[in-house]
């Protein structure tokens, strides 16, 4: 019984602190850009910009990050990246991160984008900042975007 009592009251200091972590806002992550990557074979890879908002009074640091893009409803392209840094408390940081998009989803993608709706474009952005304890934090953007129905004006002459 002597032997579990330095095991019980580290189990139970353990909880204590536990409860007393402040409760953490999610981040805001937005989609800040997107650049061509050179490309293997069929796939094509792009640098994926995020624009991580902190809106905590403390600050976020991470070490790795994980994407997922999901576009007019289907998943997309996917990403990891070994990014370490500190998203500073009441403030931003964009982190880039490599992204691969196979062959068969830009399929998928084309041919839902020649029989459906062709005004508008929504993708959801999902995925998590690792390393910040307790299993990272996640976040999740959505948006969408309207495509020109027709060409600028200095295009057509």
């Amino acid at each position: 019984m002597n032997r579990r009592l330095p095991l019980v009251a580290a189990a139970a200091a353990l909880l204590a602190a536990c409860a007393g972590l402040p409760g953490l806002d999610a981040p805001k992550v937005t989609l800040a850009g997107v650049e061509s990557l050179p490309g293997e074979g069929m796939e094509l890879r792009m640098a994926v910009k995020l624009r991580v908002q902190n809106p905590n009074d403390q600050p976020i640091g991470f070490d790795g990050i994980a994407v997922d893009l999901e576009v007019r409803g289907m998943d997309f392209a996917a990403g990891v990246s070994d990014a370490r840094g500190t998203v500073p408390r009441y403030g931003e940081t964009v982190i880039v991160v490599p992204v691969t998009v196979s062959a068969f989803a830009m399929a998928r993608q084309v041919y839902s984008f020649a029989t459906g709706d062709r005004a508008k474009v929504d993708f959801v952005a999902s995925g998590k900042l690792g390393g910040t304890g307790f299993g990272g934090v996640r976040f999740t953007s959505k948006g969408e975007f309207e495509l020109p129905t027709r060409p600028p004006a200095a295009a057509r002459n």
